[in-house]
């Protein structure tokens, strides 16, 4: 066996012979060092947090790009043999899948070195970055240029990146917490090796590709998101101008119970921007296991946390059972003026204990949630991987009304699924504009199977069960797309279907992505 083929594993449909012409023509392309085999140097692209098998999504081989062209040339050879190539910008997206392919034997395409901030306006407040660009090394630019701007990104932050994270339809913590709303602009390479680019990106010596979205006749930006139509090699998108007076601040509410009636607090003041950014409401678990308290520190009792524990933990801890994040922007008189607003309804609420940066400090998670609202990268909600340690966790995550009912239902729902197959709630609700998004962190140990399985059957029961009662995720890991696809319709998968067909008849560019696979008809 040669070297090339070392790891023994072949692309669905491609025998070892035509792997090695393409790997030779992979290397004549981007060089030896940018043609990965050895299960050495695939190592980072086989870990996995999801409660499978790690080699259902082992790859065959990886690449590296570091331009346009290059991607193209690769996109030229996947054609050539049938190569189906997984595409992954920073590959950091932690507990959706990671930097794994989505099927086994997938080829992975990783455009990290793709990292150059190619524009960025301090007067129109945009910027045009490659795939590799992080979080962190944005924003090290514009601390560097003293620019008057900020971020928005999701937590953990500073290692993950603007185009992946919006490709995948991602959220923040500031008032331009959308992603997807603030892209403006975006540059695509499609299967068959065309540039195409959205908006006004086509028109020659046009300047406002990253200042009006829409561009002229039917608007395709959404199309390339969670999909496998192209792989998105530049991006635009809109920053925040940094305000003159920001206040962050948090209110404690000691019940489990209270959730309804917080979200019907806090729905009328998003929809009137009085608080003008996602307002983050986290449970006991969740705040306690970011700064770093392990449940092993309470009990080793196997199955779930009892609510008696708790209790404890969020009385030790000095938590609300909720624990409401949000923040004020703008001019001193806009923030005076909108605070007095707040604190009025929390009186006429009559419950929770209003908290601000002063009285906090430094103490965490405040501070760390402060930070995410202000634009300022950091890793510290890493810290949920702790809570029962293993490595093991898959992000569940429910859409639905701002309402405090359905809030209150689905969390009803979630805990007693989740404790049934032995695992703790760790949630959050994440109050957009008018929706609502429950973010539960599935935490497991990926080292004692057993666990591991009961983790899976529980994932696949949440699906079932939320289902049932019609409510649908809006992103989901690699084990579970083809599932989740099933949750939307035939309709919209035999259109997903006929795009495939029309722009990758190969079914090279991710096949299985969001369910969408010529190879596996529904």
């Amino acid at each position: 066996m040669s070297q090339a083929t070392a790891n023994t594993l072949l692309p669905r449909g491609v025998d070892a012979a035509r792997f090695e012409q393409a790997l030779a023509q992979f290397r004549a392309l981007l060089g030896d060092d940018n043609v990965l085999v050895k299960d050495d140097q695939l190592i980072p692209y086989n870990k996995i947090m999801m409660a499978v098998d790690n080699a259902e999504h082992a790859p065959a081989a990886a690449v590296t790009a570091t331009t346009v062209e290059q991607v193209q040339g690769v996109v030229k050879i996947c054609n050539q043999f049938k190569i189906p190539v997984w595409t992954i910008s920073t590959g950091r997206n932690f507990g959706y899948g990671s930097a794994a392919p989505g099927q086994r034997g997938q080829v992975i395409l990783d455009l990290k070195k793709m990292n150059k901030i190619l524009h960025v306006d301090p007067e129109l407040c945009t910027a045009l970055v490659e795939p590799g660009v992080t979080y962190q090394q944005l924003y090290d630019y514009i601390q560097e240029h003293k620019l008057p701007l900020m971020l928005s990104f999701s937590a953990p932050s500073a290692i993950a990146g603007p185009l992946g994270n919006t490709m995948d339809r991602g959220v923040g913590y500031t008032p331009y917490g959308e992603h997807f709303l603030m892209q403006c602009g975006m540059e695509v390479v499609l299967a068959n090796g065309d540039v195409y680019r959205t908006g006004m990106g086509g028109v020659k010596g046009d300047n406002a590709w990253q200042v009006f979205k829409w561009g002229y006749g039917p608007t395709l930006d959404g199309m390339f998101t969670q999909a496998n139509y192209g792989i998105c090699t530049k991006m635009g998108f809109w920053l925040m101008p940094k305000p003159p007076v920001f206040k962050p601040f948090e209110i404690k509410f000691e019940n489990e119970s209270d959730i309804a009636e917080i979200v019907e607090f806090i729905r009328p003041l998003r929809i009137a921007q009085v608080i003008p950014n996602s307002v983050v409401i986290a449970g006991v678990l969740w705040e306690a296991s970011t700064c770093n308290t392990r449940r092993s520190d309470y009990t080793t009792e196997p199955g779930a946390t009892s609510d008696a524990i708790l209790k404890q933990i969020q009385k030790d801890k000095n938590l609300g059972a909720w624990n409401v994040y949000a923040a004020l922007y703008g001019t001193q008189e806009q923030v005076d003026v909108n605070w007095k607003i707040v604190t009025g309804a929390l009186k006429q609420l009559g419950k929770g204990r209003i908290v601000t940066e002063d009285e906090a400090g430094d103490t965490q998670p405040f501070k760390y949630r402060a930070q995410l609202m202000s634009g300022v990268p950091n890793l510290q909600e890493f810290g949920l991987y702790n809570w029962r340690g293993g490595g093991g966790s898959m992000w569940f995550a429910p859409v639905s009304q701002a309402r405090g009912s359905e809030c209150d239902k689905q969390q009803a729902l979630a805990k007693k699924i989740l404790n049934k197959h032995g695992l703790d709630y760790v949630g959050e609700f994440i109050v957009g504009w008018r929706d609502m998004h429950h973010v539960i962190d599935v935490l497991y140990d990926r080292t004692n199977p057993e666990e591991t399985q009961r983790a899976n059957a529980c994932f696949a029961e949440l699906l079932d069960v939320f289902e049932q009662h019609g409510y649908a995720v809006y992103r989901v890991n690699t084990a579970f797309q083809e599932r989740v696809a099933q949750s939307y319709g035939p309709v919209k998968r035999k259109l997903e279907h006929a795009l495939k067909r029309a722009l990758d008849p190969n079914n090279i560019l991710a096949p299985g992505k969001s369910g969408i696979d010529l190879n596996n008809p529904f």
